[in-house]
């Protein structure tokens, strides 16, 4: 009895948040890691699965880190790149997909590197942190394409550049870098304008990103979170669904 409630009551706000999105003028979804947890990609800080429960960022993840001990950065980076490569993309990031091929969101804003929203066929994608597609030369800043970056490695395990023997970096924003600012001011002018603001997968934590909520709730629009576990936004949304992401977004479809 109790599972078939609990089923209603998770149905109930997959309608509400379907009616949100029918009647909404503007809607754009914010994404974070916990979207890309069913294709394989562990997120950040979920107790005992967390990627930063096994590795202290700072010591690999930090600009001052590549700077300061590269062949270590790599070390880490390279075969997590090569992993991130070989994911699909989920029911979830179809979801988003879809929507915006029948022209109810406007665009996906997300905080993951891991190209699984373009692969999906989302088409508006801001990338907030970056992306694995590239990596550039920190010096001349030529630009390498991921599957050539490879070849830029030496014995020592760096990656170095072919045109002027610069480090080469990845192009996703490491602690102690500023957010892309096209990419930040692009996603903060949709947030303002949004009457619906659909995060999925994120803890709303991390800042700026965390801030864009507020852009939307400011502008007179509402919030809606597909997520598990609690966000600082809870409150103010109008409607949390807090099971599996593609089960739960399958749910919104269905009801659309």
């Amino acid at each position: 009895m109790r599972q078939q409630q609990a089923a209603g009551s998770r149905q109930s706000r997959a309608s509400e948040l379907a009616a949100l999105i029918r009647e909404a003028r503007s809607v754009v979804a914010l994404t974070g890691a916990g979207i890309s947890v069913p294709s394989g990609i562990p997120d950040f800080r979920s107790p005992g699965t967390g990627l930063w429960e096994k590795v202290d960022p700072m010591e690999v993840a930090h600009i001052d880190a590549f700077h300061g001990d590269t062949r270590r950065f790599w070390s880490f980076y390279r075969p997590r790149f090569a992993d991130l490569d070989e994911k699909l993309p989920n029911g979830a990031h179809e979801a988003l997909a879809d929507l915006e091929a029948r022209g109810m969101l406007d665009a996906v804003i997300t905080q993951n590197i891991d190209r699984l929203h373009s692969k999906a066929g989302s088409e508006r994608v801001i990338e907030v942190h970056g992306s694995i597609a590239t990596s550039s030369c920190t010096a001349c800043r030529a630009s390498y394409p991921l599957e050539s970056v490879g070849e830029l490695f030496g014995a020592d395990g760096v990656a170095t550049c072919a045109c002027c023997r610069g480090k080469v970096k990845p192009d996703v924003v490491l602690f102690g870098e500023l957010l892309p600012e096209p990419a930040m001011n692009e996603a903060q002018q949709l947030c303002a304008g949004a009457d619906l603001l659909l995060c999925v997968g994120s803890s709303l934590e991390v800042y700026p990103v965390a801030g864009l909520p507020e852009l939307t709730l400011g502008g007179g629009g509402r919030i809606a979170l597909v997520t598990q576990g609690p966000t600082p936004y809870d409150r103010e949304s109008t409607v949390k669904l807090d099971g599996d992401v593609v089960d739960e977004l399958d749910a919104v479809l269905t009801a659309l």
